[in-house]
């Protein structure tokens, strides 16, 4: 059914799409249920902060030219976080979901979050060879953590969604 205006037809809130849902009761009681999430709980904002910490130390030394040696260690520590919220990721979507990555629920976060992994590891593996120069190194840190930033909005939108209540019938 459709409603006319000014000579528009436009579907009724009854012919629109729901909302796509996040949890059936039984994923939400397993998520509610697994220590993984508040495992995850945890990390994110802990990674969240050494993100914080680590971005105006990189930033200070573009910006100066000084404390290579503390924003080198803060990559390493972003990097290494990042890399056990991951694991720790993969084993609560196992738990919730059935499978360890790319249950349908979190697909595109974690395609994105390989890409954020990779360009965190591509830091990594240019600082061990030692064929870059400092600024080059803090640049890939950048877009890795711009790619960051833009997975860590992406699960911030699907933790508003959760908050929103969406369950599928059982």
């Amino acid at each position: 059914m459709a409603t006319q205006s000014l000579g528009q037809t436009r579907p009724t809130q009854a012919a629109q799409p729901a909302a796509a849902v996040l949890y059936t009761p039984a994923q939400r009681a397993r998520r509610d249920a697994t220590r993984w999430t508040l495992v995850q709980g945890v990390l994110a904002p802990v990674q969240f902060v050494v993100f914080l910490i680590s971005l105006g130390l990189v930033l200070r030394y573009l910006a100066t030219g000084t404390g290579y040696e503390v924003a080198t260690l803060s990559i390493i520590a972003k990097t290494a976080i990042l890399l056990v919220i991951m694991v720790t990721g993969a084993i609560w979507e196992k738990v919730v979901f059935g499978q360890y990555l790319f249950a349908p629920a979190f697909f595109w976060e974690d395609v994105f979050s390989f890409a954020v992994i990779a360009l965190h590891l591509l830091y990594v593996f240019a600082l061990m060879s030692g064929d870059y120069m400092p600024q080059t190194l803090m640049l890939i840190a950048l877009a890795a953590y711009a790619t960051y930033v833009v997975n860590a909005g992406q699960f911030v939108w699907k933790l508003r969604q959760a908050r929103l209540g969406a369950q599928v019938p059982a």
